[in-house]
């Protein structure tokens, strides 16, 4: 699979949101390959955006990395207790970034059950199996990512997103972010995009 290059993700947020879904995330971690293919996102316009948190250009030690080069990965913690993953976006100083919302597990699939459930694949329940990626922090945790991958350069060899093997033909649908009310007239932009009908949504739609 080819690896995606810094060009990729130097390039409106957007854009890059919408063009990650069908793409493959790859973690190199303990001593296994685990992979799954992003199948909702969304996107942070930096600045001009009430819902990111580099809104009005904060920088902040946990922000830092927005502001760097794109194709490095921001992980920040929500509530205390979930890690989400995001990946940066646009040049340098304009902190943009896209959120993976949910990914569909390809490969690796033990390993993650073991680390959200504590038991093999074999061994979950459906409805388990349905919930180990369809979320930002479930995703977060069932591919290891944690706050020590904050920042990884994702044009690197441990963690890092590649095209699919064979091309695949899918819907893509758009709408409103999730859990962002606080964000006054940002909550309505549709900048949410996921590919319809997968299973592993966040959101059912």
């Amino acid at each position: 699979m080819k690896k995606l290059d810094r060009s990729f993700y130097n390039r409106d947020t957007l854009i890059v949101a919408r063009e990650l879904l069908g793409k493959y995330i790859i973690h190199k971690t303990r001593g296994k390959k685990l992979i799954a293919k992003i199948v909702e996102t969304e996107a942070y316009k930096g600045a001009i955006d009430k819902a990111a948190h580099s809104y009005q250009n904060k920088r902040t030690p946990r922000t830092q990395v927005m502001f760097g080069p794109p194709g490095h990965a921001y992980v920040y913690l929500i509530y205390g207790m979930y890690l989400c993953m995001n990946i940066v976006t646009e040049e340098v100083d304009k902190p943009c970034a896209v959120l993976l919302r949910a990914v569909e597990p390809i490969e690796g699939l033990d390993e993650m059950a073991q680390l959200r459930f504590n038991k093999p694949y074999e061994k979950l329940q459906k409805s388990q199996r349905i919930n180990l990626t369809n979320g930002p922090g479930k995703l977060s945790m069932a591919l290891n990512i944690r706050r020590e991958e904050n920042g990884i350069d994702l044009c690197k060899d441990k963690l890092f997103i590649c095209e699919a093997n064979t091309a695949s033909n899918f819907q893509i649908g758009k709408g409103k972010r999730i859990n962002i009310d606080y964000a006054e007239e940002a909550a309505d932009y549709p900048w949410r995009f996921y590919i319809k009908d997968n299973p592993y949504l966040s959101v059912k739609e």
